[in-house]
């Protein structure tokens, strides 16, 4: 069915293909952590050797590589800043590196891993076990629990690499990018259980020409979840379940925020999750908006959510009740999605009263509940549907 609408042109961004092939040249010094004094007997606590490595590798003028051998290596807190002297630093981890078991340790700092403002750094492989359990176990009994680590996380860097890394049970998020430009992960494993709070997948936002590749992220919330000021990102090939799906937001949090837009997610899969592709804005005044979102070729598999639009965002019904999304979602196709609907109503777009979503284009959907048509629900949307579109939207003319 088609009808007249406004649609903004949704321009296919090109990101540098050179990410694929970051740091590709070899290493010229290699520092194997033991030589520091790493022991990978998981007791030892190897945080200072791991700290000397780095700072041997970051004053190197040569490409360098920091190699972690097969083996368990505490480590407590720790921040790799940049400002190196060189901008090609590949971590080659075959190891594991476990964070302290009690997670109090953890939980006095923000981050586990953080990397500030470095350039040129590549994480290879190996995995990381921050032993979030205990924490989960804690804020699940509801006593006075901290807000936990986040397991690894780079802000204000560039040319970044993350490849073959698995990361475990982390207390919170378990990668976030912040503030970043150019950076490529790909083939990433995140593992978490289905009830663990707030262990976001991966995390982006204030980032432009981020890619996340052939990644499966099985966790407690979000399996992605694409912040404020997140421009030019691509996502393809990933499988998320459990969890809460992709979600853009949730947006709209402060008055004054940075938009999304150019972002592309294909090829994906979503078994059993909350939900699959989402966007989010608290119901509240704000200047923030969603432009330019493809979501194309996803299958979904008694996903509760598959394509949801939520304006009127109010946990608790705290310091929202009464009042309308600011953030002006405009030009998001859907296309090519289909599979099976835990829920009678599959498609769900709630847009703001005050600034309805336009622009939105719905292209050969086919989502049943139980083997049956599926419902759809559609509050203050425009735009335009192609194709079978099933359950029908009967969305607005523009």
């Amino acid at each position: 069915m088609a009808i007249k609408c406004f649609h903004t042109h949704l321009y296919m961004f090109f990101l540098v293909f050179s990410i694929y092939n970051l740091h590709s040249s070899s290493a010229a010094t290699n520092y194997n952590v033991l030589s520091f004094g790493a022991k990978g007997n998981g007791v030892t606590d190897s945080t200072q050797a791991f700290s000397k490595a780095w700072a041997a590798a970051c004053g190197s003028t040569e490409s360098t590589t920091i190699y972690v051998p097969k083996g368990k290596y505490l480590l407590g807190s720790m921040t790799f800043k940049g400002d190196c002297k060189n901008t090609d630093i590949n971590m080659r981890i075959d190891g594991t590196l476990v964070a302290p078991s009690d997670y109090r340790v953890l939980a006095q700092a923000d981050n586990w891993l953080s990397f500030e403002g470095v350039s040129g750094v590549s994480i290879i492989g190996g995995a990381l076990d921050a032993k979030g359990s205990a924490l989960w176990n804690c804020k699940a009994k509801g006593t006075n629990c901290p807000n936990g680590a986040t397991t690894v996380s780079f802000s204000n860097s560039n040319n970044i690499k993350i490849k073959g890394l698995i990361s475990l049970n982390s207390q919170m998020f378990h990668i976030v990018i912040n503030g970043c430009q150019n950076v490529h992960v790909e083939r990433v494993k995140v593992i978490a259980t289905g009830d663990s709070p707030n262990t976001d997948g991966i995390h982006v936002q204030l980032s432009r020409n981020v890619n996340i590749m052939s990644s499966s992220i099985k966790t407690g919330d979000d399996c992605i979840s694409i912040g404020p000021g997140t421009k030019n990102l691509w996502i393809e090939r990933v499988t998320c379940g459990p969890g809460h799906g992709i979600s853009v937001g949730s947006l709209g949090k402060d008055t004054n925020e940075e938009g999304v837009q150019n972002v592309t997610v294909q090829n994906t899969t979503f078994v059993g999750t909350q939900n699959g592709l989402r966007i989010k804005s608290w119901a509240r005044p704000s200047n923030g908006f969603v432009q330019g979102i493809r979501f194309l070729d996803a299958i979904m598999r008694n996903v509760q959510n598959p394509i949801i639009i939520d304006q009127n965002y109010c946990p608790h019904n705290l310091n929202c009740p009464g009042q309308v999304s600011g953030v002006q979602i405009s030009d998001v196709t859907y296309q090519n999605i289909r599979g099976t609907s835990a829920t009678p109503v599959a498609i769900n777009l709630n847009c703001s009263t005050k600034y309805p979503c336009k622009g939105i284009r719905l292209q050969n959907i086919n989502l049943k509940y139980s083997n049956q048509v599926a419902q759809s629900s559609c509050s203050y949307v425009t735009g335009k549907e192609l194709g079978l579109v099933q359950p029908n939207n009967f969305i607005a003319t523009d």
